[in-house]
This record gives structure tokens, sequence and C-alpha cells, in this order.
């Protein structure tokens, strides 16, 4: 969730070249490899390392699909979301039993996933929502990154 308070200055200025300035000085080249040095960490969590009152984890993300869709590895960001997403809903893994209330946190993560999608992926994105509702992963799966095996399946990289 984006965090608003009265200091919030994460709208003025040169976003972009703000959020390069951060992430070189914390020693990366590019915002991707700082997001894949903490693959698990939230858009929010990214937002707040790199500036608490004038970074947008909504920046960061957008910044990190201008960067996949250079690169050609809009998939891959694609799988990193939803490890960030279960991440934060799921933080013991898949659930075991799905009650009324993992049954809710399972939905949460799945959506907001859907909402952190390019339009170019939204549909398989979908795809790969509905194979894991259909057939869960195994209880206490946890992935820690965009090349999981299980995420591969879901969503294997089809950009030239």
């Amino acid at each position: 969730m984006e965090r608003k308070t009265s200091e919030d200055r994460s709208w003025e200025g040169n976003i972009k070249a703000r959020l390069y300035e951060r992430v070189r000085e914390r020693g990366y080249d590019s915002l991707t490899a700082f997001a894949e040095a903490r693959p698990t960490a939230s858009l929010v969590e990214l937002a707040d390392e790199l500036g608490p009152d004038d970074i947008a984890a909504v920046q960061v993300f957008s910044g990190l699909v201008a960067e996949a869709e250079r690169s050609r590895r809009v998939t891959r960001l694609v799988r990193g979301q939803l490890v960030r997403e279960l991440a934060e809903a799921l933080p013991n893994g898949w659930p075991a039993v799905m009650d009324d209330a993992t049954h809710f946190k399972v939905a949460v993560a799945l959506a907001r996933w859907g909402t952190y999608t390019p339009e170019t992926h939204e549909q398989r994105v979908e795809q790969a929502k509905a194979a894991l509702r259909d057939s869960p992963p195994p209880p206490g799966w946890h992935p820690l990154g965009p090349d999981d095996e299980l995420l591969l399946t879901l969503l294997p990289d089809e950009e030239a």
C-alpha cells in the first residue's frame, strides 16, 4: 500500500533521476539489480529503502517495468512480483489448510499480483492464477526469487 503523509514529496521534481541516483548510491547499476538483491521485499519496502519521503512504490514498479521492457525480461519481472506478493501475504509459505483466513490471504496476494501486472502479461497471469487455484503448490512453498522452478512452469520466459 502507498503511504501518504503531509511530508510526502514523491511526486516533486525529477522522479526518474532521483530514483536512479538513490539506486547508484547503494552500489547498483539498475533498479532491477537493486530489487533483485531483495527478492522478497515488497514494493513499499523497496521505496522506503530508496527514500521514505520522496519515492513511492508505484514509481519503483514503473521503473522496474521500463527496465524489464528494455531488456525483454517482463515475464521475469512478473514472476518476481508474485514472489514479493506471496512473501508479504504468506510469510510462512503456501498454507497447508485452506480455511477462510488462508483462502483470503491467498486471494489478496493473487489480486495484488494482478494489479502489478503489465497489460501485455495480464492473460498469462490470469492463467497462472487459475493454475495455482486448481492445483495448489505444496504446503510451505515459498518462492525466493523469479527463477523458482514452479514459477518457471507457471510463467515460462517467452521474450525474444
